[in-house]
This record gives C-alpha cells, sequence and structure tokens, in this order.
C-alpha cells in the first residue's frame, strides 16, 4: 500500500506578486508562453480570509421552493431509476411526472420543516468562499532569475 505524502508548504524564491488570482495567472501564462518552464513555479495565495457574502433574506416561502427543487431533481433521478426496471408496457412519463411531482412536495416539506427549526437564526442565504489578500508567483532558484526577467517584460507591456 503505498505511503500517503502530508501536504508541504510550498518552496521558492519570490519572483512577482499581485493582488488578484487572474495577474498572478496571466503572469505564469506569459512565462509559458515565452516557453518558460513553469513547472517550477507556483502560484500562493496570502493572507487567506473566509468570505461570506449575503444574496438574500430566507423566507419559509424560500425555503419550501429551495426545498421543492431539489426534491424535484431527486423524483427525477428515482423516477429514471424505476424507468430501467419497468416492462415495456408501464407509462414512463406519467412515472417520471409522478415522481417528480413527490418529490417537490417532499422537498417543500422538508425545506418547511429546516427552515422551523432555525427559530428565526439565520434568516438569510449567503455564498462563502476563501480569498487571497495578495499572490505570490515563486519559482526555484534555479530559475528564479530569467522568470524575474521575463516578468519584468511582461509589466512593462502594460
Amino acid at each position: 500500500m503505498p505511503k500517503m505524502q502530508m501536504p508541504t508548504p510550498p518552496t521558492g524564491v519570490a519572483v512577482g506578486s499581485y493582488e488578484t488570482y487572474e495577474q498572478a495567472q496571466r503572469a505564469v501564462d506569459f512565462l509559458s508562453d515565452e516557453h518558460f518552464p513553469v513547472e517550477n513555479v507556483t502560484i500562493v495565495g496570502n493572507g487567506l480570509r473566509m468570505v461570506e457574502r449575503v444574496t438574500g433574506r430566507l423566507s419559509q416561502g424560500r425555503a419550501a421552493a429551495t426545498g421543492a427543487a431539489g426534491g424535484a431533481w431527486w423524483g427525477l433521478f428515482i423516477g429514471a431509476m424505476l424507468l430501467l426496471f419497468s416492462t415495456a408496457d408501464s407509462n414512463g412519463f406519467l412515472i417520471l411526472l409522478l415522481t417528480v411531482i413527490s418529490g417537490a412536495v417532499f422537498g417543500a416539506v422538508f425545506g418547511i420543516i429546516g427552515y422551523s427549526l432555525t427559530g428565526g437564526r439565520r434568516d438569510f442565504t449567503s455564498q462563502s468562499s476563501v480569498v487571497a489578500t495578495s499572490y505570490d508567483v515563486l519559482c526555484k532558484y534555479q530559475h528564479a532569475e530569467s522568470a524575474r526577467g521575463l516578468l519584468e517584460r511582461l509589466s512593462a507591456q502594460r
């Protein structure tokens, strides 16, 4: 059985620092376009933060609608599985329709129950992500000077 490797921190010399991931990605893409051995390069995000962007208010109706949508998808999946094992004279459309409707009803009910159990806490929807405040492009020491020179050309093009 192969031994699992533990994650190790990135190594190398910083050859560029950027405010956004897109800028760091553009720098590495430029290095690649210039036939630089990019397998010696790493992009490192610094100052990681968890950001939760509030997307709207959560109400009983919205909880029911979200639950119904998820339940309908599960109903469609179950209906498709039932069709695989049904006889040729079965009405496939009716099977799918009934499982989608049943899934939507159960999903809506469970969405309302879940919303009610929160007791009014967290009455909003959101999306979470981890973002960095800056990005460094690191390069192995042997290739650092070459990378710096190329990235200086890139910044001069702007």
